[in-house]
């Protein structure tokens, strides 16, 4: 019992550190610029898991695996890493966040789609209208639901809303085709390598220098941003092996409360009323489509994934 407790902290201290580390992506894309920027993060963080979690061996992985994993895997973190470079502001960064957290609701639909899962359609629902609704709230800023409001800020910048909602969809669908696919074994530490290899051809084919030069203090944040990633899934990895897959599947459905919390503390910006009952609507249609999939989430933990 005590070392299933041990294993479920490490699982929220999992979600705390992503819920932290996110923002202060943003704060490093602002330094080295969005593709820079991301570039730098992950291949800190690849190196740090290898140094975590040791060198992936190819051999041990199923190849179906590796090829469609990868490849969405890569594809979900260039959305979320760009859609937090590209934000207009760092307030806009934190609605952008919010929208990549449907993935919960999406995952769900996905399995319920697959036949892999079943669930209340009553609260299955209410839970997505609810979601919906929320991230309608944070996205236009308002509590009054105005089309316009919701409009204008899309259109302010559509590429990175539209990044955050895709990497939403991918990651749901990654979630389920690695329930499938992975036989058990997990090659997070390999796909941080193909991120890192993805960034960098794409930041010299494009040939875009850094945006800023290297000092202490930028150093220390991309140390921090790429250490952050890599301890969080070290920590969920453990997690996932003997942790309270309930309690884990609870903790990580508050992740945008928590980004929230640290938005506000880490980029020293004001949200608005709006943002908060946004929020809260996301986390609660979150749960409440958790909720309508119960049953089966204890038999097979569909809805939780390693990220």
């Amino acid at each position: 019992m005590q070392t299933q407790y041990k294993f479920t902290v490490f699982g929220i201290l999992a979600v705390l550190v992503w819920s932290a580390v996110l923002h202060v992506m943003r704060i490093v894309s602002e330094d080295f610029g969005a593709i820079g920027g991301a570039t730098l993060i992950y291949s800190v963080a690849a190196i740090f898991l290898v140094l975590f979690l040791g060198f992936p061996k190819m051999k041990s992985y199923p190849k179906s695996y590796v090829i469609f994993g990868g490849v969405l895997f890569v594809a979900y973190e260039l959305c979320l890493s760009l859609s937090l470079g590209f934000a207009n502001s760092r307030t806009q960064s934190a609605q952008v966040l919010i929208v990549n957290y449907l993935w919960p609701l999406f995952t769900i639909l996905g399995a319920i789609i697959s036949r892999s899962n079943s669930a209340n359609t009553v609260l299955l629902f209410c839970g997505s209208i609810l979601a919906f609704t929320g991230v309608y709230m944070v996205v236009s800023g308002d509590t009054s639901l105005s089309i316009e409001s919701l409009v204008s800020s899309i259109v302010s910048n559509p590429m990175a809303f539209g990044l955050a909602f895709g990497g939403a969809i991918i990651w749901a669908v990654y979630c389920n085709l690695t329930k499938m696919l992975s036989n058990g074994q997990n090659a997070i530490t390999l796909f941080f390598i193909f991120t890192a290899i993805t960034l960098w051809v794409k930041w010299c084919l494009i040939e875009q220098g850094l945006q800023s030069n290297f000092s202490f203090y930028k150093v220390c944040l991309l140390v921090v941003a790429g250490g952050g990633m890599a301890l969080g899934y070290a920590l969920w990895n453990k997690a996932i092996i003997g942790g309270n897959m309930i309690l884990l599947a609870v903790i990580s459905y508050f992740t945008p409360v928590f980004s929230g919390i640290f938005a506000s503390w880490i980029l020293g910006i004001s949200l608005t009323t709006g943002f908060w009952v946004g929020v809260i609507a996301v986390t609660l249609g979150s749960l409440l489509c958790w909720q309508s999939t119960r049953a089966s989430v204890n038999n097979n933990n569909v809805a939780v994934s390693d990220a």
